[in-house]
């Protein structure tokens, strides 16, 4: 009817609840929050807070998906998986020696681990988070030093992936979301 994507109306409510505007509630949709003298008054200071709590509340959420996610691709994952995360990884290191932002090649590694633990319904939800996590993906990458923290990350990842180990997988896919976790919430506090 308005002749815009539904993506551009996710990130404009995504925007207004950031603002405080507007919040999700379950089984009613998105409504109209009561405006308060204090959300009018330090509409940037609350707009920050909301964020840090939405990064927050993704990160946890990313804590309790991909780990087991990575221990499933362990067991599951084909060899012609294995080499895709592969190249994958030498694009990021690529990118990095000049001096570029492996975003596309980080979003692709998660995702190519979703889809060598094999399951469909998985693909859908990760679909929703990556599109969820661009902003902060972008933000955290752009931190000294992150790009080569997270691709170190990854090659553990990889490494316990293309062991078959379950285990090790889910225990370095954590480690990489808590050193994520680290970055942008600690970061966040300075300003």
């Amino acid at each position: 009817m308005l002749r815009v994507s539904r993506s551009s109306i996710r990130d404009a409510i995504r925007g207004l609840e950031l603002a405080g505007l507007v919040e999700p509630r379950q089984g009613a949709g998105t409504i109209v929050r009561e405006v308060s003298a204090g959300s009018v008054v330090h509409p940037f200071v609350n707009a920050l807070q909301r964020r840090k709590e939405l990064v927050s509340e993704l990160l946890d959420f990313r804590k309790m998906l991909e780990p087991p996610l990575a221990a499933r691709a362990a067991t599951h994952a084909s060899p012609e998986e294995i080499i895709e995360m592969e190249g994958i990884l030498r694009r990021q290191e690529e990118k990095q020696r000049a001096g570029e932002a492996a975003i596309a090649e980080d979003t692709e590694f998660h995702y190519s681990v979703a889809l060598a633990s094999d399951n469909s319904v998985v693909l859908k939800v990760l679909d929703i988070l990556m599109d969820l996590l661009r902003d902060t993906r972008e933000r955290s990458l752009q931190v000294e030093g992150r790009g080569q923290k997270s691709l170190a990350g990854h090659r553990r990842i990889l490494a316990a992936i293309k062991n078959h180990d379950g285990e090790a997988a889910k225990a370095a896919m954590r480690r990489h979301i808590e050193d994520v976790e680290e970055i942008l919430l600690d970061g966040s506090d300075q300003g």
